[in-house]
Order: C-alpha cells, then sequence, then structure tokens
C-alpha cells in the first residue's frame, strides 16, 4: 500500500518532529523575510508576476499610489509598518499609476490611494482614502489571519489523514492526527480523528483518554459526538453473543426482542448498517413500548454516530418517522 505524505512528518505520538511553519519568503540563512522581501514597486509588465502569481502563496495588497497625491503620502508608511509588523502573511506590492495606468484602469479604480488585495490570483477586498493604523491591521488580519500558514498546514494534514484512512491505513492516519497534536494539542478535528482510528485499531480505553482531552466548549463537536458513540456501541457489542445463534432465537420466536436488539448492534458493528436499522426499526413495528422505548433510542444512537449525512441515517431516520406519524 503506498504511503501518503503527511505535511507534519511526525510519528504517532511523538510531537517533537512536528513541522515548524513559517510566513513569507524565507531568507537563505532561514531569518525572517526582509523588507525587501514584502515590500516591493512594480510595473505593469510586472505585475502578474508580483502580484497574481504572488498572491497564490499568501494575500498581496497592492497600493495603487502617485507622486501628486497627499493622502497617499500619508498612508504610505502606514501601510509599510503594518505589513511588516504582519511578518509575512502578507506582502505589499505599490504601483503609481501616472507611469503605470493601465491596471488601475482595468479594475476601474478612480481615485487614490485605493489599496485592493489579492489573493489566489483574484481580488479579494480593499479600501480607499488614508486609513489610520489600526484599520490598516484590522484590513490585513481580515484577509490572512495570524496563522494562515499554520493553518494551511493543518488543513493538508487532515486531508491526508482523511485520505489515509479512505486507503484503510488507519495506522497512518492515527500518526497523522497526532503530529497535528504536536502542534495544537487542543485540536478538536484532530483529536476526533485520533479517537476514531485507535477505535477502530480496538483500544478503546486510549480512545477514551483522547477524547477527554477535547475542551468543555467542544464537547458537541458531531466528530467528538460521533467517536463517543463508536466506543458505546463497541463497548456494548463486546458483551453480545454469537450472531448466529441470535438468528436461531428469531427463528423459533420472531417476538425474541431482546435477540433482535442484540443481532442490530452486531449487524451495525459489522458495517451492516441498513439491516442493523432494520432490526430496531422492526421491535418498534412489533412493540414500540419494549424495554422502555430501547429500540427507537437505540436507533437515535446509531444515528449519532453514522453522522447525519449518513446514507443509513437518511434512509433510516425516513422509516422511523413514516412509523411513528404514519
Amino acid at each position: 500500500m503506498s504511503k501518503i505524505d503527511n505535511p507534519f512528518g511526525s510519528g504517532y505520538g511523538a510531537a517533537s518532529g512536528a513541522q515548524t511553519v513559517s510566513y513569507g519568503t524565507p531568507s537563505p540563512n532561514g531569518a525572517a523575510p526582509s523588507a525587501a522581501d514584502l515590500i516591493k514597486e512594480t510595473t505593469t509588465a510586472a505585475f502578474s508576476k508580483d502580484v497574481i502569481a504572488e498572491s497564490k502563496s499568501q494575500p498581496v495588497l497592492v497600493d495603487f499610489w502617485a507622486p501628486w497625491c497627499g493622502p497617499c503620502k500619508q498612508l504610505t508608511p502606514v501601510l509599510e509598518k503594518a505589513v511588516r509588523a504582519a511578518g509575512g502573511r502578507v506582502k505589499l506590492v505599490k504601483m503609481n499609476i501616472d507611469d503605470h495606468p493601465a491596471i488601475a484602469g482595468q479594475l476601474g479604480i478612480q481615485s487614490i490611494p485605493a489599496v485592493i488585495a489579492f489573493a489566489d490570483g483574484k481580488p479579494l477586498d480593499g479600501f480607499m482614502g488614508a486609513l489610520p493604523e489600526s484599520k490598516v491591521t484590522e484590513f490585513i488580519d481580515r484577509i490572512a489571519s495570524p496563522d494562515g500558514g499554520r493553518d494551511a498546514a493543518i488543513q493538508s494534514a487532515l486531508d491526508a489523514a482523511a485520505h489515509a484512512l479512505e486507503a484503510g491505513d488507519v495506522e497512518q492516519a492515527a500518526q497523522i492526527y497526532s503530529a497535528i497534536l504536536g502542534e495544537v494539542p487542543d485540536h478538536v478535528a484532530a483529536l476526533a480523528g485520533l479517537a476514531n482510528c485507535l477505535i477502530e485499531l480496538n483500544d478503546l480505553e486510549k480512545a477514551k483518554a483522547t477524547l477527554e482531552q477535547v475542551p468543555a466548549a467542544n464537547k458537541d463537536d458531531a466528530g467528538v459526538r460521533a467517536a463517543e458513540a463508536k466506543i458505546a456501541l463497541a463497548e456494548q457489542v463486546a458483551k453480545l453473543g454469537d450472531p448466529v445463534a441470535l438468528e436461531a432465537r428469531l427463528q423459533e420466536n420472531p417476538k425474541d426482542y431482546g435477540a433482535r436488539f442484540d443481532l442490530a448492534m452486531i449487524l451495525n458493528a459489522k458495517g451492516q448498517r441498513h439491516e442493523a436499522a432494520d432490526q430496531l426499526l422492526a421491535i418498534m413495528k412489533a412493540d414500540r413500548a419494549w424495554n422502555d422505548d430501547g429500540a427507537r433510542k437505540q436507533l437515535l444512537q446509531f444515528f449519532d454516530a453514522w453522522g447525519a449525512a449518513d446514507e443509513a441515517s437518511v434512509t433510516a431516520r425516513r422509516k422511523l418517522s413514516s412509523l411513528l406519524f404514519s
């Protein structure tokens, strides 16, 4: 099985190998980006390279100005200071519209100073006039999150973990989630993902310990709830009997709802979700009050574990509604 690159590079349970994310264009010796890296003048001919191409790596602010513009002279030092303070999250490109009017004309700029932010090769946002430093900083923070580079690396790692799971490589997915947690110990998606991997690896105790690290404010996260439901189901299934024997009991007595309920649990554990739901719905149809409405309550727990968008959840919920309200 081919391996999928882990953007963080750390092994499962080893946070020390996590990737360190830097912003902007590093200098050859690894130092922070210099003013020359972050701020430059451009021309009509160089605009595509300096702005369009560069904005695919991080946002680029384009300052349209002219030598005769008084407000431009006020804004320029404020812009430069704010861009330097942003530490490479954005770059600043200045364009003199007297010398290079074409781009400003194409963008419909009729008044200066005008600042347009480009991201992913396209205009994203902008403002006109000489804003105070606080407003410029707010603008930069709006278009480039403080941890934008790290956020991108984390999202890439989450995507890699998802691909690993699709490929059936649960251990590699666990390694990736663990590496993310080395960077952000309370990352909810990574905690839920790691817990799910541990469930698949039949390590329920470690899965529960992982979920205990979820911040209290995020306990209702859908991924966390799904993992908790899977743990509860796995613990219940571990106590159940032989499915062949359960089916034999049902053949002898179709009203043996205890056997039917246990069979539903085992079917779910085997991934046969539609069949598991149908067993519970059959109990409800025959005896809604059985075991204090236990069949319906268990079906709702299945929905939590499967997720609302899962095909089995959608189908079984439709059947449940028909049963309850017909």
